[in-house]
C-alpha cells in the first residue's frame, strides 16, 4: 500500500513539474504575438488601425523590443501552475476514464482534456486577468506598476474577488471545446501516426518492448493542428474574455463588463464578427498554433525524461 502511494506521489509530482515546464517554454515562445492580440483584441487606441506585423514593429519603435514582454513575467506565474494542473488532471481524469465508452472510442480524450481545462483555469484565473491588465498598458500610461500591485487595485476598486474573476463565465465556456478539442486532436493525431506512419513519425520506446513514442517532427505537428481546431472553435469567447477583463479601464469600455452574452452582442454589433469576435485571429493561429505544438512537445519529452512515457502499444 505505502508503495503505491510512492508511486502515485511521484507521478504526480512529475507530472506537475513536466506540465509547468511544458507551459513556460510555449507561452515564452510566443509572448510578443501574446501582446499583440490582447491589443488587438481590446481595441486599444495606440493599435486600432495596425495588423500583426505593423503592430510588432509600432511596440518595437514606441517602446522598446523589450515591451513585446510585458505581462510575461505574470504569465509565467500563472502559467507554471496552470499547465502543471491541466496535464497533471488530464493525465488523472484519462486514467480514470479509460474504457468507460468502449475500446477505441477517443471521446474520453476530450472529456478528460475539457475537465482538465476547467480545473487548470478555475485555479489559476486571476492571474490571467492581472496579466492581460499588464500585458494592454502602453509605455508612459502606466496604471499598475508591478503584479502585486495590479492584483490590489483591482481587488480594492473594482469589487474585490469578482473583479479578479471578469470574463470567467465565458472562459470557462471557451475552455471545454478548447482544451477538450486540443487533447482529442492531439491524442487521435498521435494514435494515427503510431497506427498507420510509425517507420516515419515513431520511434520505438526504451521502457516498454513494443511500445512507440512520437519522433520530435511529428509531435509538433499533431500539436499544431490539435491547436489550430481548438482556437478555430473558441476564439469568439477569447475575445469576449479579454474585452471583460480590460472593461473598467475606461469608461468608453465599461459596457463590456456588465455580462458574457451582454458582452458578446456588444462586440458583435459595434464591430461585426470578423473585425469584432474573430478580431485578431490572424495572430492567434499565428500564436496558438506554435505555442500548442511546443506545449504538447515538450510536455512529451519532459515525460521521457523522467520515465513516465511508457509508450503507445497498438
Amino acid at each position: 500500500m505505502a508503495v503505491t502511494e510512492n508511486k502515485n506521489f511521484q507521478f504526480v509530482c512529475k507530472n506537475l513539474l513536466c506540465g509547468g515546464i511544458a507551459g513556460m517554454v510555449s507561452k515564452t515562445t510566443v509572448a510578443p504575438l501574446d501582446r499583440v492580440k490582447i491589443l488587438l483584441q481590446a481595441h486599444n487606441r495606440h493599435h486600432e488601425s495596425h495588423g500583426v506585423y505593423s503592430g510588432i514593429k509600432h511596440i518595437i519603435k514606441t517602446e522598446s523590443p523589450w515591451a513585446l514582454y510585458k505581462g510575461n513575467g505574470a504569465q509565467m506565474v500563472r502559467i507554471f501552475p496552470y499547465a502543471a494542473t491541466q496535464f497533471t488532471s488530464f493525465e488523472m481524469y484519462k486514467r480514470y476514464l479509460d474504457g468507460v465508452f468502449g475500446a477505441g472510442s477517443h471521446i474520453d480524450k476530450f472529456i478528460a482534456g475539457a475537465a482538465a481545462g476547467l480545473t487548470a483555469v478555475t485555479l489559476t484565473y486571476p492571474l490571467d486577468t492581472i496579466r492581460a491588465r499588464l500585458a494592454f498598458q502602453i509605455s508612459g500610461e502606466h496604471v499598475y506598476t508591478g503584479i502585486a500591485h495590479a492584483a490590489v487595485t483591482i481587488f480594492k476598486e473594482e469589487g474585490g474577488a469578482r473583479a479578479l474573476y471578469r470574463g470567467f463565465v465565458p472562459t470557462l465556456m471557451g475552455m471545454v471545446p478548447y482544451a477538450g478539442l486540443s487533447f482529442y486532436c492531439f491524442e487521435y493525431l498521435k494514435w494515427g501516426c503510431m497506427k498507420y506512419v510509425p517507420s516515419q513519425t515513431c520511434r520505438p520506446c526504451k521502457k516498454n518492448t513494443g511500445g512507440l513514442v512520437l519522433l520530435l517532427p511529428a509531435k509538433l505537428i499533431c500539436g499544431g493542428l490539435a491547436g489550430a481546431a481548438a482556437q478555430s472553435v473558441s476564439y469568439p469567447l477569447d475575445v469576449t474574455r479579454r474585452r471583460m477583463q480590460l472593461a473598467m479601464l475606461s469608461p468608453a469600455t465599461a459596457h463590456y463588463a456588465k455580462g458574457t452574452f451582454t458582452t458578446l452582442r456588444h462586440i458583435y454589433k459595434e464591430h461585426g464578427l470578423v473585425r469584432g469576435l474573430y478580431r485578431g485571429m490572424s495572430i492567434n493561429y499565428m500564436r496558438a498554433i506554435p505555442m500548442v505544438a511546443v506545449s504538447f512537445s515538450t510536455y512529451e519529452l519532459c515525460k521521457q525524461i523522467l520515465d513516465l512515457d511508457t509508450g503507445l502499444t497498438l
